[in-house]
């Protein structure tokens, strides 16, 4: 076994020998920065090398700088999102589960504008469009009926779809914020999160507003019915553990402001843009009665015979 003393440091004696032999020879060092340096020494500065280190693990470590909101890396990241999440959101939206929180479980953390942004271009269109083929389809026997082309309605329609796709929200989060600074124990969403599940809410109303062409009564109501359902669960389902901390009626008047609106929005669709003619004396529309004009008729000729 080894002693002690063989554990113990030891010079070289080789490497004393040939620094005696030639004092002038240099040698290598590595010492940190800072520190003297002797005459004849070659040292190597690592402090280049934990720079990049530091760099290289900032960037690792996902912290990474954007821009100025002037910049176009800026707005370029509420964009940054393919095709898959966009259709797992979609799904998401048209297809709620109870218990299935929408931010938690599709936008984690990375909401976008892209989707809600082509959602609401689509809805404009859709109703507007939709709307001006039932007004059509629904006076087509109406020989007094002369079709134009109504383009105001697209108008209206995208100043009625992207305020309450901007604004409701702006509105919602604003009193959040409020209701979190006075609550400490409410959570909350960011603005963008809370416009993000408002964007994909509006999805289910596309799909309705072609069936909404159907000139039945029945079926238009039954389907704004589905349509409030399901985008106002998504609505319910995402919010609700935002405000369910605070009072009591706070809580519940919130959620009753949230699903009064998002109602609103579904009504004001089907009475504006796919608005019934009122047809009287027919239940057909198209078909006008002319009320028969009641008139005296007055004989006039020989006086009859009086017996």
């Amino acid at each position: 076994m080894a002693s002690p003393d063989d554990l113990k440091f030891q010079e070289f004696e080789e490497a004393a020998d040939l620094l005696s032999s030639n004092p002038g020879a240099s040698t290598l060092s590595i010492s940190s920065p800072g520190a003297a340096a002797s005459p004849g020494d070659v040292r190597v500065d690592l402090s280049d090398d934990e720079d990049n280190q530091q760099e290289s693990s900032e960037l690792l470590g996902g912290e990474k700088q954007t821009g100025g909101f002037w910049t176009f890396e800026y707005y370029q990241s509420f964009f940054n999102v393919d095709t898959t999440q966009v259709l797992d959101r979609i799904k998401g939206s048209v297809m709620p589960l109870p218990g299935r929180n929408f931010v938690k479980h599709h936008i984690r953390n990375n909401p976008d504008l892209y989707g809600p942004f082509w959602i609401c271009v689509t809805l404009v269109f859709s109703v507007a469009i939709s709307g001006d083929l039932y007004t059509f389809l629904i006076n087509k026997g109406d020989p007094e009926f002369h079709y134009r082309p109504q383009f105001n309605k697209v108008s209206i329609a995208a100043v009625t779809v992207f305020l309450y796709a901007w604004l409701v929200p702006l509105g919602l989060w604003g009193f959040l914020t409020w209701r979190q600074s006075v609550e400490r124990q409410i959570s909350g969403y960011t603005f963008l999160e809370t416009v993000c599940v408002y964007g994909y809410s509006l999805f289910i109303y596309i799909p309705t507003s072609i069936l909404w062409t159907i000139p039945v009564y029945w079926i238009e109501w039954l389907l704004i019915v589905i349509a409030m359902v399901i985008s106002g669960s998504v609505l319910v389902m995402t919010f609700w553990p935002a405000v369910r901390d605070d009072t009591r009626l706070t809580a519940f008047a919130t959620m009753a402001v949230i699903v009064a609106l998002h109602a609103l929005l579904a009504v004001g669709f089907k009475l504006y843009f796919f608005k019934t003619p009122t047809h009287t004396g027919s239940s057909h529309p198209g078909q006008h009665t002319t009320p028969a004009a009641n008139h005296t008729t007055l004989a006039v000729g020989k006086p009859s015979a009086t017996n």
